[in-house]
């Protein structure tokens, strides 16, 4: 057709050959009418297409992105950071000997590690923990239910737990029921939130399994580590102290553990001391993470079986108070008094911190990761002075009014130290004293 050139079929009419398709260069553009966009994965594909056809301003805005995400990754792993002066990342790439030196992927193993523990924890409970206890004569049932009742049950939810005389008096007009029916109402209502014996012998029975463990563990692997009879060992060719197959399983399994305990926490028994243990709990993970990178764990091993020494034996303590072997609780608490006073109050200043401040800045002198790990030693020091002072609290009513009552359980696992001191200068009516009256709930 001479200057025409025809369209493919359903193009929908003609255009001149010698014209520009689109508008911008005066041409006509001729066709069907817009209809609607198109649906589901078309239009997904054709949103793509339009993207990577989009002006550079879109890409350069997310290589910027990607740069400050570079210049933080950079920041958070800077060696003049975490490593003292004069060494590198690089000059610890070599093999060493064992697993070579500590590298911060295999921190991303305990969260695997982690998870099983939670996993035989939960088959630990229920084949082993729980048929002991049901041989020691612990029952399996809760605590009696409170009678069913809308109004009082409002109240108690989203009023108080501990109605007033005046709150007591009203509700008494107002059902028809004695004061006394009311409090015992309450009471039992209180008592059905509690969780049973049961439940709190099975969750102590596994944390002695554990510690126990461990610290068997851990005192055969220092045994034969140098750095257990010379601390200075800790700090003699650091950071170039290759990792052994032993300590790295041991760092790991502490981490999983503390881990497992970080997450299990907002689903185990609710303790008044959930905030202290929380802090405790991120403190220690925090310390067994940084002493990892940073290739401390020399004096990081020493300060796990150091706390590992103590822990089991209260948790022993607890479970002999839970099967009412009140004797044997007694025995127990005198031991954990004995070794928590000796660790904690003695060897962990004076042994511990005296050579991650003192020894390390004349070997190695400090750096940033250097005051964060020591920082980390401090805060848990803080938390055993606020452990002090409850424990001191709870004992100084306990000698006015001649026993304990506990408002649930508000001493964390480090507990009873001060109160076993302070008995020799507030001495109890009589003169005398008994271990069991200061035994953990």
């Amino acid at each position: 057709m001479g200057g025409e050139e025809a369209l493919p079929h359903g193009g929908g009419g003609l255009r001149l050959a010698g014209d520009e398709k689109g508008p911008e260069r005066g041409g006509c553009q001729s066709g069907p009418a817009p209809g609607p966009p198109p649906r589901g994965f078309r239009w997904l594909k054709l949103q793509l297409r339009l993207w990577r056809r989009r002006p550079r301003g879109g890409r350069k805005m997310a290589t910027a992105a990607a740069g400050a995400l570079g210049l933080l990754w950079g920041w958070l792993w800077s060696e003049r950071f975490w490593l003292p002066q004069n060494v590198s990342w690089a000059d610890l790439e070599g093999p060493g000997d064992g697993y070579g030196y500590p590298r911060a992927r295999h921190i991303f193993s305990a969260f695997p590690v982690a998870a099983g523990i939670f996993s035989v924890r939960l088959l630990f409970e229920r084949f082993i923990a729980k048929p002991c206890a049901l041989h020691v004569g612990i029952q399996d049932s809760g605590p009696y239910p409170a009678q069913p009742n809308a109004i009082l049950e409002k109240v108690f939810i989203s009023i108080t737990k501990y109605p007033d005389e005046k709150r007591l008096e009203g509700l008494s007009k107002q059902l028809d029921w004695d004061v006394r029916k009311i409090q015992c109402w309450f009471r039992h209502r209180r008592n059905q939130d509690k969780p049973p014996t049961l439940t709190k012998f099975c969750e102590s029975m596994w944390r002695f399994t554990f510690y126990l463990s461990i610290f068997c563990y851990g005192i055969k692997f220092l045994w034969s580590s140098p750095w257990f009879w010379d601390i200075q060992q800790c700090w003699r060719g650091y950071p170039y102290q290759p990792l052994t197959s032993g300590l790295y399983y041991y760092y790991i399994m502490e981490l999983a553990f503390y881990w497992s305990l970080m997450f299990s926490q907002f689903i185990d028994i609710k303790r008044k001391d959930f905030l202290i243990m929380f802090v405790h709990h991120l403190a220690t993970i925090g310390l067994i993470t940084f002493s990892y990178i940073n290739n401390m764990v020399r004096v990081g091993t020493l300060i796990m079986c150091l706390h590992d020494a103590s822990d089991f034996l209260l948790e022993a303590a607890k479970l002999a108070n839970y099967a009412k072997y009140q004797r044997l609780c007694d025995t127990l608490f005198v031991i954990f008094s004995a070794v928590f006073v000796v660790t904690r109050l003695g060897i962990y200043p004076f042994w511990i911190l005296n050579t991650t401040f003192f020894e390390s800045w004349e070997m190695i002198g400090p750096y940033p990761s250097w005051w964060l790990f020591n920082g980390l030693l401090l805060i848990l020091q803080v938390l055993h002075i606020i452990w002090s002072y409850l424990i001191v609290r709870i004992a100084f009513k306990a000698l006015i009014r001649g026993k304990v009552t506990y408002p649930g359980r508000i001493i964390p696992r480090l507990c009873t130290l001060h109160s076993f001191l302070t008995s020799f200068f507030f001495p109890m009516p009589g003169g005398s004293w008994t271990v069991s009256s200061l035994a953990c709930v």
